[in-house]
Order: structure tokens, then C-alpha cells, then sequence
């Protein structure tokens, strides 16, 4: 597995880290990392749909 490192101003941390804590205590990466997976698969969706 490959690691990743991203930098993100201080406000985009803290809003998803707000979003964590009403979500019952994620932690800001865990919900950027969820959000990030769940983009990639609507991505792939829509790559796959427009072939058909």
C-alpha cells in the first residue's frame, strides 16, 4: 500500500474535522479519505456508464 501525504489550508482541515465530530468522532482524515473513495467510484461510474 502506498502512502500519501496532501496539504490543506488550515479551513478545509477544520471544516472536516467539524464534519467528523458531528458524524460520532471521525477523525478530518478519515472523512477526507472516505469523501476522496466515494468521488472515485462516482468517477468511475460515470466513465463506464458514458462507454455503454
Amino acid at each position: 500500500m502506498k502512502k500519501v501525504t496532501l496539504l490543506v489550508p488550515e479551513y478545509l482541515f477544520d471544516f472536516y474535522e467539524k464534519v467528523g465530530k458531528t458524524a460520532g468522532g471521525l477523525s478530518p482524515e478519515k472523512v477526507m479519505s472516505d469523501a476522496l473513495f466515494k468521488l472515485a467510484g462516482e468517477l468511475s461510474f460515470n466513465a463506464i456508464y458514458k462507454e455503454k
